[in-house]
């Protein structure tokens, strides 16, 4: 419920100060007894409380005038969101590597997969009104879930992402090409995949710049992420040394250039979650809102009970109440 004029409801402060007035005027008349016992004798109820009623009866009667004044209203509104869609697909590498556990949640170490799933979980419900899907790869690519609105589905196909879901070499260009296919044919304004890899490229088939060829054809963005550390520690006669990272950071960014997208390095987890936070505000879809109003008017409902208070105390003014002057 609404007020349309609620700065009208200011006049109720009022209401005290002008009963406090009528109480005062009504006790400066009066009638000379020469007794008081014969002026008890003529008191009743009646006369105690009636001038009471009656000023009471004309001050809720003002109250609710007031109130009919401001116009109350109850009504319904009703909003509509047009959304220019956006179609996104995540790719995710889950071979072998990803089990390196050079990520921390909650200060305890953790696989780069399973933060990859915890930062790709708050990603998803950042974006309620877009299609998303899913693909995995290692050796080939999968499909772990389809394009789809229902995110809470989509969820639980993120929960059943696992190492070893399929072999564990690196085929990005089989990640990125299933990926595209998948948006190809779809109506979206805005086609986007985002790659998520630790490694380097070890099956061509396709290559990796042939997936993003076509992914360029049919007008597909493409952000990439280099996750891990810039260094792995390897053994080597029984010591364990140094060793550069496997990741070949300048695929990923021609495949990125190409397409009109953006690469990233998440070297830990706040990097990881910056890079989503990012690209989640790159894509933003247009969002028109059309509001709906419908207003029903209550001033009856305060204005007759208000009439109804003041011709009672004008009637019970008139019956034993009434005032001598």
């Amino acid at each position: 419920m609404k007020f349309a004029s609620p700065w009208l409801l200011l006049l109720l402060l009022a209401i005290p100060i002008w009963l406090w007035w009528e109480r005062r005027m009504a006790q400066r008349g009066g009638l000379k007894f020469s007794s008081v016992t014969a002026a008890r004798s003529l008191a009743s109820v009646w006369t105690r409380l009636g001038p009471l009623l009656l000023l009471a009866l004309r001050g809720v009667a003002l109250a609710l005038f007031i109130v009919a004044l401001a116009r109350p209203q109850v009504g319904q509104r009703e909003s509509k969101v047009k959304a220019e869609g956006i179609d996104i697909v995540l790719v995710v590498d889950v071979s072998g590597s990803m089990q390196t556990t050079d990520y921390e949640k909650g200060r305890q170490r953790v696989s780069r997969l399973d933060a990859v799933k915890d930062v790709v979980r708050e990603f998803i419900r950042a974006r309620t009104n877009d299609r998303i899907g899913m693909v995995v790869f290692g050796t080939r690519a999968y499909v772990a879930s389809p394009l789809t609105l229902d995110h809470d589905w989509l969820e639980q196909n993120l929960d059943r992402i696992r190492l070893g879901l399929v072999e564990g070499n690196t085929a990005v260009g089989a990640g990125l090409g299933t990926a595209a296919n998948r948006l190809r044919d779809t109506k979206a304004k805005s086609k986007v995949i985002v790659l998520l890899t630790d490694g380097r490229e070890n099956v061509p088939t396709p290559p990796a710049m042939e997936a993003a060829k076509a992914a360029k054809e049919f007008q597909i963005r493409v952000y990439t992420i280099g996750a891990g550390l810039p260094q792995r520690f390897v053994s080597v006669m029984g010591q364990t040394i140094a060793a550069p990272s496997d990741l070949d950071e300048e695929l990923l960014k021609q495949i990125a250039a190409m397409t009109g997208g953006q690469y990233f390095r998440a070297a830990d987890t706040a990097s990881l979650k910056k890079t989503y936070a990012q690209i989640d505000k790159m894509e933003k879809q247009k969002v028109e809102t059309i509001v709906y109003e419908e207003w029903r008017e209550l001033f009856p409902w305060t204005l007759l009970p208000g009439l109804g208070c003041l011709l009672a105390a004008v009637a019970l003014g008139h019956t034993r109440l009434r005032r001598l002057p």
